[in-house]
Formats: C-alpha cells, sequence, structure tokens
C-alpha cells in the first residue's frame, strides 16, 4: 500500500515494515533507478528565488550550504524547476502559553520530536498532552516501563488497530475503489456502521476517547497497544491540562495528578519554508493557497511545485509519487494550467468543501479524499485505470483492481509511465501479504480411517434411520385417510 508504483517492496519484507525495513526498500528502490549519484547529503538549502529573467528562463538560484567534517561551504545553483519535498512535519509546535503555571513545574518537559526511548523513565509519572499518532505511541511505549502514564486529549480521537478481521493488514481490506464507491453512495451509513464496528472490541466513550468528529473528518490514531495498556491501567486517558503547580498537574474536570516527573508534549508541528520567497507562501484558510495542493496559481512560469504536503486516509508515498508525475508533465509542457483567476476559484471551492468535510487545523492545515484524488491527477497524466473497459478486456485483473486493495500499481497499467510488470505485480499482491506469515507452516488436520465401530455404528443409525422413516409414512398415510373422513363428513 505504500510503495512505489512500480517497484514491489520484496516479498520477505513484513507487512508492517520496521524504520529499518523501510530503509532497505528506499535504498534498493534508489539502487534500482541509479538515483544515488543525484542524492547530495548533508546538504542545507538556504534560500529558493526567481532568476531575474524568470518570466523568460522560470530559471531558479538555489543556495545551498554543505557540511563536510567541520567546515561548511555554501554554493549557487541554477536550475530549471524545483520541488519542494519537506512536508509537514519540520517545527515542533510546543504552544508553553496554553499551560498557565509551566514554568513553576518541577520535572523536566519536552516535545515529542525530542523523544527517542522510554530509557531513564523507569519507574516515573509521566503525563503525555496530546493523542495524535506520536501521542499514543509513545505513552504505550512509556507505558512499559514507567509507574504510570496519563494521556491527556483535548478532543478525543478513533482508534484502529493494524490488524483486520482474519488476521490481515487493515489498510490492504479497507481501502479499495469497490470501498470508496459505497462510502461516496452512502457517507452518512457509512461513517456509522464504521463507527459502531470501531466501538465492537472496546467501546470508545467507556475508555475516554470518544471524540465528537465522525471517523473520516480527521485522520484516526492507528495503535494496536493503546486499548490494552488502557484496560489493564498502565495508561489513564485525561481531559486537557488547565494548568501546572509545582510538580501537579491540573486537568480541566478539576482532578489533579501529584509528583510528575515527565511531561511530553505531543502537540504537532508548525509548518514553514523559510528558504522560500514570502509571496510563495500565501494561505488559503488552514492550507497553502496551492492549486491540486502543488503549484502557486500567481507563478508566470510554473516551475515550482510542492509535492507531499498533504493528508489523506492511505499511505502518504503513493500519493506523493502521483503529485510527482503529474508536476513533471507541467514542467515539460506536456500539461497545461488553467489560467490563475480559475485555480484560485478552484482552490477556495476545494478549500470550502474540505473545511465543510474534515476537522482542518493548523496542525493539520488539508486532507484529500484518497482515491478520488490520485485519480484527478491520473486523468490528466493519462494513467487512470478504465475499469469498464478493463472488465471487458482482462476480467480477472479487473476483479482485483476495483474489489481488492488500491495499491499504486494500478496507475501504472496504461498510458505515460507504463510498467510492463504492473498486471503481474497486482494478481500476485496477496501472495506478497501472505508470504512474511510463512515462517512455520501449520499442517492440515490428518483423515484417520473408519473404524469396525464407527461403520457398525453408522448401519445401526442408517437401520434405525430407515425404521423411523417407515413409521412416518404409515402415520402420514393415517393422517390422509382421517382428513379425507373429515372431508367428506364436513361435506354432508
Amino acid at each position: 500500500m505504500m510503495s512505489f508504483s512500480d517497484f514491489p517492496p520484496p516479498a520477505e519484507l513484513p507487512n508492517n515494515m520496521h524504520h529499518s525495513e523501510i530503509m532497505i526498500y528506499l535504498r534498493l528502490y534508489a539502487q534500482a533507478f541509479n538515483l544515488m549519484q543525484h542524492i547530495h547529503l548533508q546538504t542545507t538549502v538556504i534560500s529558493v528565488r526567481q532568476r531575474p529573467d524568470f518570466a523568460a528562463s522560470g530559471q531558479w538560484e538555489v543556495e545551498t550550504e554543505k557540511t563536510e567534517k567541520t567546515e561548511a561551504s555554501r554554493q549557487m545553483h541554477v536550475f530549471h524547476a524545483v520541488i519542494v519535498c519537506t512536508g509537514h512535519f519540520t517545527q515542533p509546535h510546543l504552544p508553553l502559553t496554553d499551560f498557565p503555571g509551566i514554568e513553576s513545574f518541577q520535572g523536566r518537559y519536552f516535545h515529542s520530536w525530542d523523544y527517542r526511548s522510554a530509557e531513564g523513565l523507569e519507574g516515573k509519572r509521566v503525563v503525555v498532552i496530546g493523542i495524535g499518532n506520536s501521542g499514543g505511541d509513545i505513552a504505550v511505549d512509556i507505558s512499559r516501563v514507567a509507574e504510570k502514564v496519563y494521556l491527556s486529549t483535548r478532543s478525543g480521537a478513533w482508534v484502529i488497530g493494524r490488524v483486520a478481521p482474519g488476521g490481515l493488514p487493515a489498510d490492504i481490506v479497507r481501502v479499495s475503489r469497490m470501498g470508496n464507491l459505497i462510502r461516496k453512495l452512502f457517507p452518512s451509513w457509512t461513517n456509522k456502521t464504521l463507527e459502531k464496528k470501531l466501538n465492537a472490541p472496546f467501546d470508545h466513550k467507556l475508555y475516554g476517547l470518544q471524540p465528537k468528529h465522525a471517523f473520516f473528518a480527521q485522520v484516526p490514531v492507528v495503535n494496536d497497544d493503546l486499548p490494552a495498556r488502557i484496560i489493564s491501567g498502565r495508561v489513564q486517558v485525561k481531559p486537557n491540562v488547565k494548568e501546572f503547580s509545582g510538580s501537579s498537574v491540573i486537568f480541566t474536570d478539576g482532578s489533579i495528578i501529584d509528583k510528575v516527573d515527565v511531561v511530553v508534549f505531543a502537540t504537532g508541528y508548525n509548518y514553514g519554508f523559510p528558504f522560500l520567497p514570502a509571496a510563495l507562501q500565501a494561505k488559503c484558510g488552514y492550507r497553502l493557497c496551492l492549486y491540486k495542493h502543488i503549484f502557486h496559481p500567481t507563478l508566470t512560469k510554473p516551475t515550482l511545485a510542492v509535492v507531499g504536503f498533504i493528508h489523506g486516509f492511505g499511505a502518504i508515498n503513493p500519493l506523493a509519487e502521483m503529485q510527482a508525475r503529474w508536476a513533471t508533465r507541467v514542467f515539460k509542457g506536456l500539461i497545461t494550467l488553467p489560467t490563475d483567476k480559475i485555480m484560485m476559484k478552484e482552490i477556495e471551492k476545494d478549500t470550502a468543501e474540505m473545511h465543510q468535510k474534515h476537522v482542518c487545523s493548523e496542525r493539520y492545515p488539508l486532507y484529500v479524499d484518497y482515491i478520488p484524488y490520485q485519480d484527478s491527477l491520473a486523468e490528466q497524466v493519462g494513467a487512470r485505470p478504465n475499469i469498464p473497459w478493463l472488465f471487458v478486456k482482462d476480467p480477472k485483473l479487473a476483479l482485483q483492481v476495483f474489489y481488492g486493495p488500491a495499491t499504486p500499481y494500478q496507475y501504472r497499467l496504461t498510458g505515460p509511465g507504463r510498467w510492463a510488470g504492473a498486471r503481474q505485480a497486482i494478481l500476485t499482491q496477496w501472495d506478497r501479504v501472505i508470504q512474511p506469515f510463512k515462517t512455520r507452516v501449520v499442517p492440515e488436520p490428518e483423515t484417520k480411517p473408519s473404524s469396525t465401530l464407527s461403520i457398525i455404528m453408522v448401519f445401526s443409525c442408517a437401520a434405525l434411520l430407515s425404521n423411523k422413516i417407515a413409521g412416518m409414512n404409515d402415520f402420514l398415510h393415517h393422517s390422509t385417510a382421517l382428513l379425507d373422513g373429515i372431508k367428506e363428513h364436513l361435506s354432508v
């Protein structure tokens, strides 16, 4: 689900990879496409600005600083195009002014950005503020060694596991074109049904996690262990923090936790692009003012794109890859952008619809519908799969594309960048899902031959059943005769 569209991960890698295994996959990809020669490590981008002749050339001056041992050297480069891929999580958001008395707190506090492990927190009383994915993971991790962990949340969250019924990866089972169609046709019913399923293993209200928003309004917390840590008392869910007083933490419901040793602020991130001109950082609502979340509408030459600055109910990799494929065709002049006025109107319309469907904020400025967004870009690239035609031409493949998981290989079946291995990658994707589980093959139960006793019992039961059937036939015969007699009596 998170692979590049023309590079399936090795089958032996687990479905939910450790970060070191994701690094292995990225290195394999870089080697396969000979990318390492183009990657400059230990290099900071200081500024990106338009050249004096930008209106004609569309070129950019990029100033970089390379660190080698103890010396840093700056260089100026000229590029025909720039893609910014720094994402959301660049500036930790530490809102200390929102927490009165924090200056009097006698313990230690830090942002989740600085968290590496639970080492040094053994036997401590820890408060984690914020229930995003980082807050949930950190609370669970610390709870294994701490005396007690208190997870403070202002609004709650829907919590889903990585494992679907039957033990398969949840996104493989749930993210499909068929599921997307059902959600589009019956949005309210889909939300209610999914929330009911999420409350089946544990009641979110009972566990203090129930949010006000519907499931699809905000990215959920993905955490398999949090419910188990709550039910065992290792993690206690608390409301928002009102204030600090010495070593005590006071919550909005009036409850107080004394002798707190450590506070972890899992309060998200601010985003920024300090190397870009200020004019290119204008906002529409909480989001950047970007057409298709990629291009600024006022550029006289569309030669700067933002890729990966996006949220969706699925992996970021396929979204970013499709953005990059679309952006590079714009760079080449193979796709022409609308006028700046048309782009602005579409940005405003898209922003209004997004705020209506999702809970947007400074920390989560934008969301997209995972499959429809990719399809909209793939349509212009010429890589969107034609489902009706597939059912006519290749029904076996069509069934996998429509009913199966919406894997990125679907966008390599046709059009520019078509990959000859895409069809096979789709038809064998379940093999790669199952392969990591084959560490111990469970033998099929042996079928034992029937014994003499069981044969005798079968014949005995058959004889008994035959007698019963014969008796039933007699009963039906007599009952029919009786009914005929009653009928004749009634007619007289």
